[in-house]
């Protein structure tokens, strides 16, 4: 009985603080630079902010009302490709225009939240529409007489471990799932794989697994594949062990599974895509939490290879997060200075290249980036689709809204885009984990 007793009280002490937290995080801090200062490839970088209470504003996940959609920009239209879906985060477009989607969400994670803060984070995920169930299955999707809208659907793939990023090679598809990268024979017109899938590398995974998204992309030359993997925390806090091959860009040798750390110092890195005109391999990186509503911007940035990006010990180059004891002035030293900003908490996961010519053709070879959106900033940010022009194999413009409205008037999510494709026929896809849909954005017509 006393067992009881002490266990129902510490329980409802617990949430007792999870709800003072809640309600001081979403008062706490004040903006100190305008949405667009966190943007550019000069991003403006305030001081530090720190605090007992990180600020906590979450957007409550309800979906979209019958027949609601995104707000498309100015010039251009958006309709549904395909809805009903279970937790679409990420896409690949097939050669034929068949449109593979990623119905997934995060592994079980023994060592994940555990605590006072891990127990206030699985309430912001609950909040959030992050805390359901993975699906483990890809989704095959087939537009058949070109009308822009998904006419068949068919289980392409299942019994998976969290998959998230996918890659083709002539007749061998390849999904990262949270833990290893494996390869399945495919034949071009597939709607189904049967075969049993053969492991090709071990990811960094395990009962901890703190960012648990590994995306993927194959090198130009179909020799290589890169498999971006996030950090084990937030600035390091559980163990630099435990970062090991993390906050990384890997490369896998496509022959023999062989692995090595291709770029490091990068947070959480999704959406890996090679620019077009420069050939480089670009990718979208969140950057870490709890230094205030501006800092850090998350950004986009070619990576290079042996390249340092900061995390944990600096950010945006030399800028020292103090938090992080001991330092590795060394690394500090050579920490390379991302090349564009993407907004403060943002939560960019989506990148694609306009590789298409059905958009205008100032908007040739830019960069598609969905933005997640915050979780720990007030006023929110991201929550919407841009677009950043390129010139040169370089960002060379102010980044464009191409979808918002994922948040109605009472500030609640509708909808969060995640991973964004150019379809066969140049059109925009965009997975959307909170509304359940892929959205296709075109021209408006004329």
């Amino acid at each position: 009985m006393r067992e009881t007793i002490w266990l129902s009280r510490n329980l409802l002490l617990v949430a007792l603080i999870a709800s003072l937290t809640l309600l001081l995080g979403a008062c706490n801090g004040q903006e100190t630079a305008t949405v667009e200062q966190t943007f550019g490839s000069s991003p403006a970088l305030p001081e530090p902010e720190t605090s007992i209470f990180p600020t906590v504003n979450v957007a409550k996940a309800i979906g979209w009302p019958a027949g609601g959609k995104p707000i498309a920009a100015k010039g251009m239209a958006v309709s549904a490709f395909a809805t009903g879906l279970d937790h679409p985060r990420t896409l690949l477009v097939l050669p034929n225009g068949d449109v593979l989607v990623a119905e997934t969400n995060a592994p079980e994670r023994p060592d994940e939240n555990r605590g006072i803060k891990g127990f206030i984070t699985k309430l912001v995920l609950g909040r959030s529409g992050a805390d359901t169930p993975s699906a483990n299955r890809i989704t095959l999707l087939r537009d058949a007489n070109g009308d822009g809208v998904a006419e068949t659907r068919s289980v392409f793939l299942e019994g998976l471990n969290s998959p998230f990023g996918m890659a083709l090679v002539g007749d061998d598809f390849y999904v990262a799932n949270s833990d290893a990268i494996m390869k399945f024979p495919y034949r071009s017109g597939d709607t189904r794989i049967t075969a049993p899938g053969v492991k090709v590398a071990d990811l960094p995974g395990g009962p901890l697994n703190h960012h648990w998204t590994k995306d993927l992309t194959a090198s130009t030359d179909g020799t290589k594949l890169y498999a971006t993997v996030g950090s084990n925390s937030n600035i390091g806090e559980n163990g630099i062990d435990n970062e090991t091959s993390r906050a990384a860009v890997l490369e896998i040798d496509r022959a023999t599974g062989k692995s090595r750390v291709f770029a490091s110092g990068l947070r959480n890195p999704n959406g890996p895509a090679w620019q077009p005109q420069s050939g480089a391999l670009w990718v979208v990186v969140n950057e870490r939490d709890e230094l205030g509503n501006d800092l850090v911007p998350d950004y986009m940035t070619s990576v290079k290879d042996g390249g340092f990006y900061g995390w944990p010990y600096s950010y945006y180059g030399q800028h020292v997060d103090a938090r992080v004891q001991p330092q590795r002035p060394d690394l500090v030293a050579k920490a390379i200075v991302p090349d564009y900003a993407l907004g403060a908490h943002t939560a960019s996961l989506g990148l694609a290249f306009n590789t298409g010519k059905l958009f205008p053709p100032e908007m040739a070879n830019g960069a598609f980036i969905g933005q997640h959106g915050s979780w720990n900033r007030k006023p929110r940010s991201g929550y919407k689709v841009i677009f950043v022009p390129f010139a040169n194999g370089m960002p060379s413009g102010r980044p464009q809204d191409v979808l918002t409205g994922f948040l109605n008037s009472d500030g609640e999510a509708q909808g969060r885009p995640v991973g964004v494709a150019i379809d066969r026929q140049g059109a925009l896809l965009v997975a959307d984990d909170v509304g359940n849909a892929i959205w296709r954005v075109t021209p408006a017509a004329r």
